[in-house]
């Protein structure tokens, strides 16, 4: 029943996560489709950066929210796995919009399949987590991500670029759900 629960609530998180995406390129179009995947890593690192330093200090002098934070992290997640597949480009007429968004769509699907063959083999023990360790675990697998950059990708036992990617959609979406948990419950 909580398995069940649980992909409620990580659905309606990532329904979020892909409205603003969508509206985002509606504004800007794919411009994003520039950045080198090392450049999302550090767009990744500025959001995750920014969630721990309003944590520490508990206070923020900007006034968008943490969530908006994490929805930045699944997002961007996203569209780096979607570089690594398919190389950056400059023109953006190369693409539509259906094909950008099927490709977030299918990236999306397989990170949602990966979030529940390791949430059975885990138990749900995301859910007694703290949102600050989830922090901290978005911001060891982005110090990753960056040393297998720095090797050109050559690795002896990483699970890769893709695999640590993903990972960090899952913990953003996770952190999200524990946030939308908080704030209802007050």
């Amino acid at each position: 029943m909580e398995k069940d629960l649980t992909r409620l609530q990580y659905d309606r998180e990532a329904v979020r996560c892909r409205s603003l995406f969508e509206k985002k390129m509606h504004d800007y179009g794919h411009s994003w489709r520039i950045l080198r995947p090392t450049s999302l890593t550090d767009q990744l690192l500025i959001k995750a950066k920014r969630i721990r330093s309003i944590e520490e200090a508990g206070t923020q002098k900007v006034e968008d929210s943490i969530d908006q934070d994490f929805i930045g992290l699944v997002n961007y997640g996203i569209m780096a796995i979607i570089q690594l597949r398919h190389a950056p480009t400059e023109d953006e007429q190369t693409e539509t919009n259906q094909q950008i968004l099927g490709w977030y769509d299918q990236t999306a699907s397989e990170i949602t399949d990966l979030m529940e063959r390791k949430n059975h083999d885990y138990g749900e023990v995301w859910r007694s987590m703290r949102i600050t360790s989830m922090t901290d675990l978005i911001l060891m697998k982005l110090l990753r991500i960056k040393q297998i950059e720095d090797k050109d990708g050559k690795t002896l036992v990483s699970e890769g670029l893709e695999a640590n990617y993903a990972d960090i959609v899952n913990y953003a979406i996770f952190a999200l759900i524990l946030i939308h948990n908080q704030q209802t419950s007050l």
